[in-house]
């Protein structure tokens, strides 16, 4: 038995004690904790509570919580004019909305995107706003402007606090396979995109992936999501080592999946954090959902890969250089996320991340980390790369096992 001091349990509850002193140290000293910030113009509350006294004609409006497949009933019995009245008047709602068609989503978030604009422009020129203020509202409105650039198709979109939205390449509606990319830690309404590191953000993660799935498979109906409508932590911190963050975005997760047109099936592509969020959503996620694909992740938020109860396939890569290997795969008193999802024990499909240098860079073009997700956004499961000179990530899949 090894020395008392040096000990893998004891080395471990060491190193959780010292995170823990870091986490509490960060989150009191106020360096983790989300800013609030005012938000010109409506508020999607105050939107709901005007929607929730709606009506069209004699009807009243469905509630905005209710299930999806109400909001859609109740859409399908409009005429197109009413949809577009409902879309102009409360875009708030309707661009967030489950059930509501894809394309109606897209014009109330453009509406709302118009007039997040014109009352960001004003923040501009008030005297009062220091030298930091007036640089986040600079781009606040640089950010919109793109968002809402011809051909954008935006699926949700919420600005308050440090904002929310989503994005979709493709045709939503007549895609056969979607990919949905859950991204991590600082994702805002400002991170969105990048010009530098462009492929680490979550607007130029899609543009890659679905690039890269066109390339797999010219002939695929492929759509993609840059999904970014949840509130992720700030930093690494106490919100990035507990999952209250990615509990609440799970049930968003779970709705959209849920709520997507058609009977496509769904992938997901969990980075970082977002693996956590995955993770926690596993159980509740649609049967269309047939693969969860995590990248650098922390854990989630289970010991092996069969206590997430999904029948989806669970699939994990690490690059050799990623930084976050080094941090604690435990959880202990609600801190940290469990066990790490590429250790052989957890269970998951062990894929090649070959070339993606680090954390942010598997879905940089020509890494062997994204022609795997391609791969498995198109189906094509024979054309994988496992972690080891081998077949076994893709053993009892059929046809894929001796391609």
């Amino acid at each position: 038995m090894p020395p008392l001091d040096t000990s893998p349990t004891l080395s471990a509850w060491r190193m959780m004690l010292a995170l823990a002193v870091v986490f509490v140290f960060l989150a009191t000293t106020g360096w983790t904790t989300i800013r609030d910030q005012s938000t010109p113009g409506e508020t999607r509350e105050s939107a709901l509570a005007a929607w929730a006294h709606g009506r069209v004609g004699q009807r009243p409006l469905p509630d905005a919580a209710g299930p999806a497949r109400t909001i859609a009933a109740f859409f399908a019995s409009l005429s197109p004019a009413q949809r577009t009245r409902l879309a102009d008047r409360y875009p708030l709602v309707v661009g967030n909305l489950n059930g509501v068609p894809v394309t109606l989503r897209y014009r109330a978030n453009r509406v709302s995107l118009a007039h997040t604009l014109d009352a960001e422009r004003s923040r501009v020129d008030d005297p009062r706003l220091n030298a930091e203020g007036l640089h986040e509202a600079r781009r606040r409105v640089d950010r919109f402007r793109s968002l809402m650039s011809p051909g954008r198709q935006i699926l949700a979109f919420d600005p308050a606090g440090t904002g929310r939205t989503a994005e979709v390449l493709g045709d939503l509606d007549r895609a056969r396979r979607v990919s949905v990319i859950v991204p991590g830690v600082d994702t805002n309404l400002l991170t969105f995109q990048k010009t530098a590191r462009m492929y680490s953000a979550p607007a130029g993660m899609a543009t890659s992936l679905y690039a890269a799935e066109h390339r797999a498979d010219p002939s695929a109906r492929t759509a993609v999501i840059a999904w970014a409508d949840y509130t992720a932590p700030v930093g690494v911190g106490i919100d990035a080592a507990i999952g209250r963050l990615a509990e609440n975005g799970a049930v968003r997760l779970v709705d959209l999946t849920a709520a997507l047109p058609g009977d496509a099936r769904i992938s997901l592509f969990c980075h970082s954090y977002g693996s956590v969020l995955c993770g926690v959503a596993a159980s509740r996620l649609p049967a269309r959902v047939t693969d969860v694909v995590v990248a650098g992740s922390p854990g989630m938020r289970a010991e092996h890969a069969a206590d997430l109860a999904t029948p989806a396939r669970i699939w994990a890569m690490r690059d050799a250089g990623d930084w976050i290997a080094d941090v604690p795969h435990l959880e202990l008193g609600g801190v940290g996320h469990g066990a790490d999802p590429v250790a052989p024990e957890f269970g998951a499909r062990l894929l090649s991340a070959a070339g993606a240098n680090g954390h942010a860079g598997y879905f940089e073009p020509g890494t062997g980390s994204l022609r795997n997700f391609a791969a498995i956004g198109v189906g094509a499961y024979g054309d994988l790369t496992c972690a080891a000179a081998d077949s076994a990530c893709r053993r009892g899949i059929s046809g894929a096992e001796a391609a």
